[in-house]
């Protein structure tokens, strides 16, 4: 059974709001009348002083009928008689909007499992809390990355240059040529993982960093993007060369100290062990069940601090992190980086990929686990481990998964449905209105659904105008048509289109989707004199892979000489279009 989202709430507070001793008052977060609002999207940072606080959806503007839904999905992954539905044993999400925590929740269990298959016994199982300490697995590599521009801040890194200015011995094997920029956005032209692995190939930590250091590329820089450790372990070094302090000082100097990220860092102390959920049971190496250090064998080769996993949190603390980044870098007066650098977290350097966007360190537009919540401004990063963090600054909010997925074992279904869920549950929790107002047509739909608005048979002596207004949020791939029919539905036909508004598709597409924008459309097509009964349909279609937040359809018009079509205006619906009232533009 999971934790309700505010049973916390003092506690919440306590984590999230109140300013220790001597610091800069805080002021409460600024709303203003769009808040709740998808398709009225923010543009700048959100105010410096807004500090995060425990709220009701309804307080924040929000439906709460679809973050209800989610916890209710949350329970199924975290059980296992959900069969094939099991995804982890334990879990801890958390969701806040336009700096109110609208959602925090614990279900399952922090620990379990004595080996790969047998269970302790239920006295010893520890049930996942609101404040569980989980390993962050490559989130860890955004504590580097923000590390890393607070020395572009200091001037003692430079984006353009080389690597091996800062490190000579860098440029073995055709490296000389990779430069910080490469590095933070996975454009070096490394290969995944260090081959041999560091914790199998190489004796201690000195022959293991100069391993990292040693590295051959497989491909040349700056000419493909290829996710890869050798990054971000390549970054650390970096940093501890300018700065002479090694990177869990440079973390706990610059980030979690300041922000008093209190359970955040490498290495967990021994007192917080009872809070701290298990990774994997693991016989190569034989480590036994793994608990309180960190999963990664890489990482933990070199004792617990790597640039690419290593850190340990909680919601509450990777919350202030996400709400530092939208208020431009400064969390109750404690100024961490300055607003150009997070203005380069979110601007996508990686153009020259298309489907790769990347800040410098932060992913974004990343719609397989960002959901509703993806854009060409949203910023997140996953983990191995089941971890997830995804910040939208379009609509000031960000969602935060962490679960214990490879416990007691790593072959476990993959953790992405639940990512994209919680960012689906808080695209569809925000408000979209109508144009001038009045009714909408919605429907925010599961993988492989096709929904149709049907009007009955139509008569027109005439060319036929068919005009509507719509919001469309969906993977490219999942398109809204309109079709005609003239032969009682036995076959349909596509309609050029023609949107107008910001970001919609030049031209006469036969069907509207993507995420790139969030603003209305006023769609309009024509139709030649039909001959005989004229039937007209939209049709919302996902395939079985990704979803956005859906498309919202108004003020659908079908005219004929400038009079309305008699019988227009009654449509059927299938699949997941809902009717729903209408609210003030």
């Amino acid at each position: 059974m999971r934790i309700p989202a505010l049973t916390a709430a003092v506690a919440l507070l306590t984590a999230l709001t109140l300013s220790p001793a001597g610091s800069a008052a805080a002021t409460p977060a600024a709303h203003h009348g769009d808040s709740g609002r998808f398709d009225r999207p923010y543009t700048g940072f959100a105010p410096a002083g807004t500090v995060l606080r425990p709220g009701t959806p309804r307080e924040a503007g929000l439906d709460a009928a679809p973050i209800d839904a989610f916890e209710q999905q949350m329970a199924g992954w975290e059980d296992p008689a959900a069969g094939a539905g099991y995804l982890f044993p334990g879990a801890t999400t958390l969701m806040a909007h336009d700096g109110v925590v609208v959602e925090r929740g614990a279900g399952g269990y922090a620990v379990k499992y004595a080996d790969t298959t047998a269970e302790l016994p239920r006295s010893q199982w520890v049930p996942a809390r609101t404040d569980t300490i989980y390993d962050l697995a490559s989130l860890s590599k955004l504590f580097t990355s923000i590390a890393a521009m607070q020395q572009l801040e200091a001037g003692r890194i430079d984006l353009g240059t080389p690597v091996a200015h800062y490190i000579p011995e860098f440029a073995a094997n055709g490296k000389g040529g990779i430069t910080v920029e490469e590095l933070l956005t996975h454009t070096s032209g490394f290969d995944a993982d260090p081959v041999p692995s560091l914790w199998q190939g190489y004796s201690d930590i000195p022959s293991r960093e100069k391993a990292v250091l040693d590295a051959r590329p497989i491909n040349p820089p700056g000419t493909a993007y290829l996710y890869s450790d050798l990054n971000m372990l390549s970054m650390q070094l970096v940093l501890e060369k300018v700065t002479g302090k090694p990177l869990d000082t440079l973390v706990r100097d610059g980030i979690t100290a300041p922000l008093h990220l209190t359970d955040t860092g490498y290495n967990p102390p021994a007192a917080k062990l009872p809070r701290i959920a298990a990774t994997e049971y693991e016989t190569s190496p034989a480590r036994g069940m793994v608990r309180g250090q960190v999963h990664d064998e890489n990482a933990w080769s070199l004792n617990g601090v790597a640039g690419h996993a290593g850190v340990f949190s909680t919601v509450d603390d990777l919350a202030v992190l996400a709400q530092t980044v939208l208020n431009g870098g400064t969390y109750q007066g404690h100024r961490i980086l300055g607003a150009n650098s997070v203005r380069l977290m979110e601007q996508n350097f990686n153009q020259a990929f298309p489907g790769d966007s990347h800040g410098l360190g932060f992913e974004l537009d990343q719609i397989w686990y960002m959901g509703g919540l993806s854009g060409p401004r949203s910023l997140g990063h996953t983990g191995f481990t089941g971890t997830s963090l995804v910040i939208d600054p379009q609509s000031r909010s960000f969602v935060i998964l962490l679960s214990n997925r490879v416990h007691p074992t790593r072959d476990t279904p993959s953790t992405n449905p639940p990512r994209r869920a919680i960012g689906e549950a808080m695209s569809q929790a925000i408000r979209v209105a109508a144009p001038r107002g009045g009714p909408l047509w919605y429907s925010g739909q599961a993988g492989g659904v096709t929904s149709t608005l049907t009007t009955g048979p139509l008569t027109a002596t005439a060319p036929v105008d068919v005009d509507f207004s719509a919001f469309v949020n969906t993977e490219s791939t999942d398109p809204l048509s309109l079709e005609d029919s003239t032969d009682g539905g036995a076959t349909w036909h596509a309609l050029p289109l023609t949107a107008t508004g910001p970001g919609a598709p030049s031209g006469t597409p036969a069907s509207l989707s993507g995420q790139a924008v969030r603003a209305w459309w006023h769609v309009h097509t024509r139709i030649p004199q039909p001959a005989g009964a004229l039937a007209i349909r939209w049709r919302y279609t996902t395939d079985p892979v990704y979803e956005g937040r859906g498309v919202d359809l108004a003020h659908l018009s079908v005219t004929s000489g400038r009079h309305p079509v008699p019988g227009s205006a009654a449509l059927m619906p299938t699949g997941a279009w809902q009717l729903r009232p209408g609210h003030a533009a």
